[in-house]
């Protein structure tokens, strides 16, 4: 057994269920995830058990979080059966997580904290091992069924599909269109729920991705090639030595005067799922989710203000080597990043972004500098001038 192991976690499955075969009649529950502690070194863990205490441990943390693993069982890794549908790892050996001996918890200790949270930008493969979206269509179907890394910008990201299969289980779909320097719309296709919520925070024409062991098989229904996220990928979100590649034409100034085109929120799915194209207009809703509950490193975030990419606090330079300032002192910028919902009469607009400054001017609130509390945690405390939650609300009824 290992006694003590903190790191991010850099991927994650779903919750599957296979029937016990000591206990007939009754189902078994894993899942896994991978978890990084030095830019050099990363590790699958798996979890089984019984149905409440996996779908409870996975329901406890996500990708991007830090936690600390106790008392894990450190077994050899086996690359004919389980472990060859997970992601491949440095390590010769994988952690096995049971209720009965182990303890996974999220991280309290705010140093480890810091220390970890870059390392979520760092690519699992050498980051110039990588097909462009022009490769992988030059070489079509001959990469039918290939795993790949990919490097690619976010261009939209499509409504979750919700659906059940014929043995009555339910599942989800959703498509990231991406694009780089030679090609314009490239999508990349998610089944897993983990990935989904994950895709949920990216930023379309501003989000990069290191697509590392993408499947990448010929759509026959559309006739083009395509990529999936499978249990092998792991996702790294704008990753820092190769950040500034492809935002070209995210820099577009829109002056809120002009816009004038007023939408339902129906109205805006379906013109988002017709043109993939950014486009503006006024929406009449409300907030029916503001996610406030994350941990304070998800919902405020310190940026480089040169190259943009997530830092820690007490960072003394950016860890993106390709940064315009990276030999100058560091500077930074930090803002809300929250998730809402929008809802009116037609339906519900999921996962929306609320970043500064307008989250500031929405809320009614600001973020004043880190103070070290007696509980020896670190917190950033924000001065609200809205005390009624029902004025957030009606200051935020026409922000989309």
């Amino acid at each position: 057994f290992s006694q003590k192991v903190a790191g991010i976690i850099i991927g994650k499955t779903d919750v599957k269920s296979f029937p016990d075969r000591k206990n007939i009649g009754t189902d078994r529950f894993t899942f896994s995830f991978t978890i990084r502690d030095s830019p050099d070194f990363f590790i699958n863990v798996t979890s089984w058990g019984n149905g409440g205490y996996i779908n409870g441990l996975s329901n406890s943390f996500s990708i991007g979080d830090c936690v600390t693993i106790e008392n894990s069982l450190v077994t050899n890794k086996d690359p004919e059966k389980g472990d060859r549908f997970c992601p491949t790892t440095p390590s010769h050996y994988r952690l096995l997580v049971t209720e009965a001996h182990s303890q996974v918890n999220l991280c309290a200790d705010t140093d480890t904290v810091d220390r970890l949270l870059p390392m979520i930008h760092l690519p699992v493969k050498d980051s110039t091992d990588f097909y462009s979206l022009g490769d992988i269509e030059a070489n079509g179907q001959r990469l039918d069924g290939s795993v790949i890394n990919i490097l690619a910008a976010v261009k939209s990201i499509g409504e979750p599909k919700q659906f059940t299969t014929s043995d009555g289980r339910k599942g989800q779909r959703l498509e990231v269109k991406l694009f780089d320097d030679s090609v314009s719309s490239f999508p990349l296709v998610c089944w897993d729920r983990e990935v989904i919520q994950l895709v949920q925070t990216w930023i379309p024409k501003e989000t990069v991705l290191f697509i590392a062991d993408a499947k990448i098989g010929f759509d026959s229904f559309r006739s083009c090639m395509a990529a999936t996220v499978n249990s092998k990928t792991i996702i790294t979100v704008n990753p820092g030595k190769i950040l500034h590649l492809y935002n070209r034409g995210s820099d577009t100034t829109i002056h809120l005067d002009s816009i004038n085109d007023v939408y339902t929120v129906s109205q805006l799915k379906q013109k988002a799922w017709e043109n993939p194209e950014a486009f503006f207009g006024i929406t009449y809703s409300f907030i029916s989710r503001l996610d406030l509950d994350s941990s304070v490193s998800k919902v405020i975030r310190t940026q480089c203000s040169r190259c943009k990419i997530q830092v820690s606090e007490d960072a003394q330079s950016c860890v993106n080597e390709l940064c315009p300032g990276r030999d100058q002192a560091l500077s930074t910028t930090t803002g809300f990043y929250l998730l809402v919902d929008f809802t009116d009469h037609t339906g519900t607009l999921h996962a929306c972004t609320l970043r500064s400054p307008v989250a500031e001017k929405t809320l009614g609130c600001t973020i004043l500098p880190s103070t070290k509390m007696r509980s020896g945690i670190r917190g950033v405390v924000m001065a609200c001038s809205l005390a009624d939650p029902g004025e957030v609300k009606q200051h935020m009824s026409a922000l989309l």
